[in-house]
């Protein structure tokens, strides 16, 4: 699922994915990717792209191979989901937000049951629109589902400013504006007056 939003001229466009569980048909998790393939490949480069929620694939702990994707602030070991996933993000110049920031191990914990805790909820983003991100957070207290937690960014998004009434008008620099230069300046605008008036 995709909702684009407009917000003071920037156009974000928010995609939900979820990722068929491991030990499921190959052929849905081929069609997975082919369709996020899709919706990344439709949105236009003037436009922002974040992608989120569960990939049911560990990216691990360490960076190795893929340090320019991976903030390196992560926890566990990589599975084969997990490094698909790595590979998805290098192929569009993307980066996984949430292994960007330190966190404590309880705070980057996505998925908790019984039996396992692990990190397997992302949030992605292109490159360059790292900056946009001040922080990416669990909140561990939430709950969406009784195994899930809930997973924040924090973006700062600024309004460009238009200047009223100089858009028009060209900017005079006077600081370089000395007795030379200001003769020569004098000399070409009569010239410029003895041509518009017929010499005169």
């Amino acid at each position: 699922m995709t909702i684009k939003l407009v917000i003071g001229g920037l156009t974000l466009n928010i995609c939900s994915a979820y990722m068929p569980q491991v030990g499921l048909d190959e052929e849905e998790k081929r069609i997975f990717w082919e369709v996020l393939d899709e919706v990344v490949r439709g949105v236009p480069r003037s436009e922002k792209i974040f992608i989120g929620w569960d990939f049911n694939g560990n990216i691990g702990a360490s960076p190795i191979g893929y340090g320019d994707v991976y903030g390196g602030f992560g926890f566990g070991d990589r599975n084969d989901a997990g490094a698909a996933l790595l590979n998805f993000v290098r192929n569009f110049g993307l980066v996984v937000v949430n292994s960007c920031f330190l966190k404590k191990k309880e705070h980057m914990v996505t998925f908790r049951c019984r039996l396992v805790k692990t990190q397997i909820e992302f949030l992605l983003l292109m490159k360059g629109d790292r900056t946009l991100c001040k922080d990416c957070k669990v909140l561990s207290s939430e709950n969406l589902v009784t195994q899930h937690k809930l997973l924040l960014i924090d973006l700062v998004i600024k309004k460009e400013r238009k200047r009223k009434g100089r858009e028009s008008r060209p900017r005079v620099r006077w600081c370089g504006l000395n007795p030379v230069t200001a003769l020569e300046i004098g000399a070409k605008l009569e010239g410029m007056r003895a041509r518009k008036y017929g010499g005169t």
